[in-house]
């Protein structure tokens, strides 16, 4: 209606929702294809070995759908975080999509390079698994904590929700990689600046380059 103000929220924007249970549909069968794949990821982190669910071979799709639900509910949190006013777009949140799974790929070179520099296959492989773990358990954290937000939060708020699961996530990462890396004084060291250079770097280039994609677009 003429003269009417409309107010934009995440919540009135129809593809939020339509995005939100295409990604738990993305979960499910995810687990349905591969189960443990996330059911077991918690078993994981009190256990040596990330096969924790009967090292059943590897089902491609599982991983491309948990990838999916992944990175989806990461870009939505971080467009929750750094959205201000207007309509909440669709494709401002692809583009995110897009930052998040190309530092991610990055970063997977990265650790390749290190691997390969360093020959720590035999404590690197099972880490990464443990890392892909703690990934998937921090997004089932975020994913409702993303659905309430979308109705009632606001970019504090949002800031605050995501800061938190960052701490969570990185006080996992850090208990679970210690146990691989850390047998040394010395290694405390190479282990603080793998830390900075493939964990916390890549997390500062998705902030950074999610909040310049919101501004921008």
């Amino acid at each position: 209606m003429e003269g009417v103000m409309h107010i934009f929220t995440p919540a009135s924007a129809a593809w939020c929702g339509w995005t939100m249970l295409f990604l738990m549909l993305c979960a499910l069968l995810s687990e349905m294809m591969q189960p443990g794949v996330i059911s077991q990821t918690g078993a994981s982190l009190r256990m040596r070995t990330e096969r924790v669910y009967k090292d059943a071979p590897t089902n491609y799709l599982s991983q491309f759908l948990i990838t999916l639900f992944r990175i989806g509910t990461l870009a939505m949190a971080l467009y929750l975080c750094f959205y201000q006013e207007g309509p909440f777009s669709f494709d401002i949140f692809v583009v995110i999509c897009g930052v998040v799974f190309l530092v991610t790929l990055l970063k997977m070179l990265g650790d390749v390079l290190v691997d390969y520099t360093f020959m720590l296959s035999r404590r690197f492989t099972p880490a990464y698994e443990h890392y892909a773990n703690i990934i998937t358990i921090t997004s089932c954290i975020l994913y409702p904590c993303v659905l309430v937000l979308m109705r009632y939060g606001n970019a504090i708020a949002s800031r605050w929700v995501l800061g938190a699961v960052a701490v969570v996530f990185f006080a996992l990462w850090i208990y679970r990689a210690s146990r691989h890396f850390i047998e040394s004084p010395r290694a405390v060291f190479y282990f603080i600046l793998y830390l900075c250079t493939l964990e916390l770097l890549p997390l500062g280039l998705i902030l950074y380059l999610s909040s310049q994609t919101i501004n921008y677009l």
